[in-house]
């Protein structure tokens, strides 16, 4: 897809992307003059997506501790999830194919008509697939007709959706610069899971985000309500299995792009799995339904991440809703990525970056 010359054009290194994950993303331009500050928002998404397959800084000394049950099982029985993990799409989740599962956008977009919007060059051979609408990154209308609303989510989500299509963007804790919390912070692009005898410790691509996950321990008697929530985990044979609650509240508190809402009941319980490729193609097809993604390497056959996340909040739902997230390996440059350095998330008004101007505490 070529484009006017008069457009800015901003080179991304091409070999960010995973073995396992994401085709080049070569150019991308960035249109001048009268781009909306939701255009410019979602092209720095896009941007941030592309140099997310990074690699990992190192990778992390295998776990020595044991199962819950005995305490005594060997090292080479724990999986090793260490490491850099790269998931391509944007702006969503992996709904499930039947069940209850996550919103999806009611606005729809082609790929290339989403290329063209966005400003960007095509890198893949050939066209770009464009038979089927996806998630259009311009407008987030979030599906509020998904049964696993109550009504009152139902109406922020709709009220949100309304907004977009009329050109007026909503806050998020993404454009924020405020801390995304679970699950919203899957969305973030890549991560790296280090892994250690007693933690888990795993990082986020954007803004530098981090949650430490205790294992082979209980919630305590009283949670005090914190950005990430408290999180304990422990592995079930080949399955690490985390467990979160307390998840503040905060002013701009979502649990996806489109601001689906939860209250301070939200409980989220992930299960990360290596998986082989046959397996991750379910993943991706299910995600190519929804979300811009840039297509996995066809050849690569090494493990790959998949995490299977339960929300529950009988406040915001009516039930509890599962969704996946499917990860390739990453090869490039971990990229510095700080909300704060790009905070005009509309013209002539800075967001809301967090301020303590007094003690929270």
């Amino acid at each position: 897809m070529k484009l006017p010359h008069r457009r800015q054009f901003l080179h991304l290194d091409p070999g960010c992307c995973g073995a396992a994950g994401e085709l080049p993303a070569r150019t991308l331009l960035k249109r001048e003059g009268n781009m909306s500050w939701q255009r410019r928002d979602f092209l720095l998404a896009m941007i941030l997506t592309a140099v997310a397959a990074a690699p990992a800084f190192g990778q992390a000394v295998m776990p020595t501790v044991g199962s819950a049950d005995n305490g005594k099982e060997i090292a080479a029985s724990i999986p090793d999830f260490s490491g850099m993990w790269a998931h391509g799409s944007i702006p969503g989740f992996e709904p499930l194919a039947s069940g209850p599962t996550s919103l999806v956008n009611r606005s729809r977009r082609t790929i290339a008509q989403l290329l063209g919007d966005l400003a960007i060059e095509w890198s893949g051979a050939g066209e770009p697939p464009s038979a089927d609408g996806v998630s259009n990154l311009l407008e987030l209308v979030g599906d509020y007709t998904n049964p696993i609303l109550q009504p009152w989510a139902a109406d922020v989500v709709k009220k949100f959706g309304e907004m977009s299509l009329a050109g007026v963007g909503f806050p998020s804790p993404r454009n924020q610069c405020w801390p995304a919390g679970v699950p919203f912070v899957f969305t973030s692009g890549a991560i790296q899971i280090l892994q250690q005898p007693d933690k888990i410790v795993i990082l986020y691509n954007y803004d530098h985000q981090v949650r430490h996950v205790r294992l082979n321990e209980s919630h305590p008697a009283k949670v005090t309500p914190t950005w990430y929530g408290d999180s304990v985990g422990h592995y079930e044979g080949d399955t690490l299995v985390i467990d979160t609650l307390g998840i503040k509240v905060g002013p701009y508190a979502a649990v996806d792009w489109y601001g689906t809402p939860h209250t301070q009941a939200l409980h989220v319980v992930e299960r990360y799995r290596l998986i082989e490729y046959e397996a991750a193609k379910d993943g991706w097809e299910r995600d190519a339904k929804e979300n811009w993604r840039a297509q996995p390497q066809p050849n690569y056959r090494g493990k790959y991440l998949q995490l299977q996340f339960t929300v529950e909040d009988a406040g915001a739902f009516t039930t509890p809703w599962t969704a996946t997230m499917t990860y390739g390996r990453g090869l490039g440059r971990w990229a510095e990525s700080v909300c704060a350095e790009n905070i005009k998330w509309f013209p002539e008004k800075d967001a809301a970056v967090p301020r303590a101007d007094q003690p929270d505490f």
